[in-house]
């Protein structure tokens, strides 16, 4: 009896211990949010100068700036779809001095690349959605395809015939064609490019049968005649283009593919400090000249807690995953 006693104490005990510990380190990461960042702040983005992550981000970050009274240095890692970046911010201080803006490519990346240097589940925390942006199914403008759904006849006409380019596979323009293909239920050739700008220009000139492409990129095609427009990508019609439809409208109801934007920070990184980055940066957001900034953009600004955004990215991984599954995409 007594030494049941002893143990059920030591076992309250411990327990009592246990919590005031948790307590004090909640205690302590609560006060040094409070007074985040109490020092310079560096963001990388994963891929290169002028693209529209690159631009997100550096629309975001001098308003940081502006509102916690410290620097916020954006600096471009490219290479590896990002893995280089990533790898540079997981093995970073897990104090909000440094943090990881990528794109989309997270999601596909952990979907077909089983041997990445890093983990994106564990290495990371998720702090916050960005933005999104619609891609863009476009054509030769002497194309016979007038919309999606000719383009889908024409597919299931002649079967592997219709060719379509990317920026490289695993990039967010061939998942959102194999999205396309996969719900259209048709074959067609993918011919992956080194970049966006070659995929788009080989359809200018007739070379390829279609490309989804960024609106960002698309857009100076469309509106000097290079190339027509069939559809938009996502769930709704964008302003920059309001007269084109969507997809879902056109032919496939239900689809929807948008190429976004996401912050993340080394694993580590007590929660309250990804609170405050989250909360910060919806204020950003919500101002009328970075909601301008991302209306010429075709960006739609989103705001998420970081539990929303991980759970948002957990979703996103699971899609690429059954897309790459079903095309039987792998990283090359």
């Amino acid at each position: 009896m007594k030494n049941r006693l002893w143990n059920e104490s030591g076992r309250f005990y411990t327990s009592v211990m246990r919590i005031l510990c948790l307590l004090a380190v909640l205690a302590i990461s609560s006060a040094y949010a409070q007074t985040y960042p109490s020092k310079p702040v560096r963001v990388i983005v994963a891929f290169s100068p002028g693209g529209v992550t690159d631009i997100i981000a550096r629309t975001l970050m001098p308003k940081l700036a502006e509102l916690w009274g410290q620097p916020v240095v954006v600096e471009n890692r490219t290479g590896a779809g990002g893995s280089l970046a990533a790898i540079a911010v997981a093995r970073s201080p897990a104090d909000g001095s440094v943090l990881l803006v990528h794109s989309s490519g997270y999601a596909i990346n952990a979907a077909i690349n089983p041997s990445l240097p890093y983990d994106p589940y564990k290495d990371f925390v998720a702090v916050a959605h960005l933005g999104s942006q619609p891609q863009v199914l476009v054509v030769n403008p002497s194309s016979p395809y007038k919309s999606a759904r000719d383009l889908i006849a024409a597919a299931k006409a002649k079967p592997g015939e219709i060719t379509y380019g990317s920026a490289g596979i695993g990039s967010g323009g061939h998942f959102n064609a194999e999205l396309f293909r996969i719900a259209a239920g048709i074959e067609v050739l993918h011919i992956p490019y080194k970049g966006g700008v070659d995929a788009i220009n080989d359809t200018a000139a007739g070379r390829l049968s279609f490309t989804f492409n960024t609106l960002t990129l698309a857009l100076p095609f469309i509106r000097d005649g290079r190339v027509r427009v069939l559809a938009v990508s996502s769930a709704q019609r964008t302003s920059l283009l309001p007269e084109v439809p969507t997809v879902a409208e056109t032919a496939l109801p239900g689809f929807e593919y948008t190429f976004w934007n996401g912050l993340w920070a080394p694993a580590g990184t007590p929660a309250p400090i990804a609170e405050k980055i989250a909360r910060d940066l919806a204020q950003v957001v919500a101002s009328p000249d970075v909601r301008e900034r991302f209306a010429r953009l075709g960006a739609e600004p989103a705001a998420m807690t970081p539990a929303e955004f991980s759970k948002f990215v957990r979703a996103e991984i699971d899609n690429a995953e059954r897309v790459a599954r079903i095309s039987g995409i792998k990283a090359q």
